[in-house]
């Protein structure tokens, strides 16, 4: 066990290194970048290692496997996010077990979960998805379909919209990685203008793009493989 640990110590602190070079190269403080653990398909004790650590955000993709753990260790001294694809039928099941929902890609799916927080009593924060890629395999909101997603989630009153999510493409490599990363960062400063939200929180970039994510402008990194290795 000490062994396995001193091996994830070692890539939290090889992440941590490549993340406070990107922010020197993009003229950023690495305080203004949030590192997330994924630990999908990973044991529980994923998420304690994270919280070990000093990493005390969480990310999981699929809610039954998430509630599994979050009530094996209700203790655990980490916020808990959904960043997988949301179904409607798991509202409320994701508004009861998660501090975040970083997967709100439609207006039906915000107003569903608006409602299933009214009725737990709840203000729920919540990141909408978008496709700024425009990748057909990936979920989230594509175009015009963004503003109108921010336009109706900013008046639920259940929801507090913090900010955007994305995924970049699969295809492309790094270069498109970060052109996507740069379109939603400029659809966040269109929002705040017309819509006057904050929108504070750009949760985008991985193992394998975190560096073009701080370069345009991440708060959030979405980090599986190189913390726990290949699946």
């Amino acid at each position: 066990m000490s062994e396995k640990w001193e091996t994830f110590q070692g890539r939290v602190a090889e992440v941590r290194g490549r993340i406070e070079a990107a922010c020197r190269r993009a003229g950023r403080s690495p305080e203004e970048v949030t590192l997330m653990a994924v630990t999908k398909t990973h044991p529980v004790e994923a998420a304690a290692w994270a919280a070990r650590a000093g990493i005390h955000s969480v990310g999981e993709n699929r809610v039954r496997e998430a509630v599994d753990k979050i009530t094996a260790a209700p203790d655990l001294p980490v916020r808990w996010e959904l960043i997988g694809h949301l179904q409607t039928n798991k509202a409320r099941a994701a508004a009861t077990y998660f501090q975040r929902i970083q997967s709100v890609d439609s207006p039906k799916l915000a107003t569903r979960l608006d409602r299933m927080a009214g009725e737990l009593g709840k203000v729920l924060p919540v990141l909408l998805q978008i496709n700024a890629g425009e990748d057909p395999n990936k979920f989230g909101a594509v175009g015009g379909e963004a503003m109108r997603l921010a336009e109706e989630a900013l008046r639920l009153p259940h929801l507090r919209v913090e900010g955007l999510m994305t995924i970049a493409p699969l295809e492309g490599g790094r270069e498109t990685a970060r052109r996507a990363f740069a379109h939603l960062r400029e659809l966040r400063d269109r929002m705040r203008t017309e819509l006057g939200a904050d929108l504070s929180e750009l949760s985008m970039g991985m193992t394998g793009d975190l560096e073009e994510a701080v370069a345009e402008g991440s708060t959030l990194l979405r980090v599986g493989t190189a913390l726990f290795g290949e699946r």
